[in-house]
């Protein structure tokens, strides 16, 4: 599997634009709300406290997945427009006898979405990445069951 992260450039800057804003702004204003509430007397029962710290942890571990998806992305334009399923394509497929509308791409890519999202590395974005439009083929899922996909649509994804 590939450590990659399809994003737009746009996705890309959103999440370069947050990773600043927590690791600058956000974090000195939880720091200082932790000050605060130190000065307020008893940590034990200072629900303050507690709350500046759980924010602080809910801050340093978002501050960390950002960078790891920023370290890890490659960033590239919308797809062409030429049928052929590749990252950052919504697809339609016929999947097993059921339509399923999806973006082929990263839940970090569009994440003000509501759009299904399938990575390109699950076993479903490995088997139809890179197959045109009217195309069938199958692939096994972690069950170890045969599903078959015939593409009916693949089009740049905009939002």
């Amino acid at each position: 599997m590939s450590d990659k992260v399809w994003l737009t450039q746009e996705a890309f800057d959103r999440l370069t634009e947050e990773l600043e804003h927590r690791s600058a702004t956000l974090r000195q204003e939880i720091a200082q709300k932790i000050a605060n509430a130190r000065q307020e007397g008893d940590l034990k029962e200072n629900g303050g406290y507690h709350a500046a710290r759980e924010e602080q942890s809910m801050n340093e571990t978002r501050i960390q997945q950002l960078e790891e998806i920023l370290r890890d992305a490659e960033v590239g334009e919308t797809p062409a427009d030429d049928g052929v399923v590749e990252p950052g394509m919504l697809v339609t497929a016929d999947i097993d006898g059921r339509r399923l509308e999806f973006l082929l791409g990263s839940r970090f890519a569009e994440s003000d979405s509501d759009v299904k999202v399938y990575s390109p590395d699950a076993p479903l974005g490995q088997a139809i990445n890179g197959i045109k439009r009217g195309d069938s083929v199958s692939y096994y899922a972690p069950n170890g069951r045969e599903i078959s996909v015939t593409i009916i649509d693949a089009v740049p994804f905009n939002k």
